[in-house]
């Protein structure tokens, strides 16, 4: 794929199409920066099959450091796209994250942004 002016050229081996930019920011959606982050996106994914999950489950299934999944937490937290409950258990902090609809609707919304650009046709 080229850039040219405000056309972008896709080509393969029998024909070359010319698609506006209009055209081509309809064929590729952007993606959530807030989601995009591998970390954040492994969160998220596990938050959409099992509603919620503690601190703990989730650093041992992302392979996460505490303190990186703390920060990456806390910016989910701060989109909107979970809830933090922060209490303790037998004398140890006890942290517990659920997805909010906010936040279901944002992986949704990834999801169909990503299959646009798998849905391209006519690229080499």
């Amino acid at each position: 794929m080229t850039v040219d002016g405000h056309q972008v050229r896709i080509r393969n081996k029998r024909r070359s199409t010319v698609i506006s930019q209009s055209t081509l920011k309809n064929m590729f959606k952007d993606l959530d920066p807030v989601l995009h982050s591998q970390l954040r996106l492994a969160i998220v994914s596990l938050l959409m099959s099992d509603q919620e999950a503690e601190f703990t489950s989730i650093r041992e299934r992302t392979r996460a450091t505490a303190g990186n999944l703390s920060v990456q937490i806390n910016k989910l937290r701060e989109a909107g796209y979970i809830d933090v409950e922060k209490d303790f258990k037998d004398n140890y902090p006890h942290t517990l994250c659920r997805i909010t609809t906010a936040g279901r609707k944002a992986f949704d919304n990834y999801v169909k942004s990503l299959q646009s650009y798998l849905s391209v046709k006519g690229s080499s």
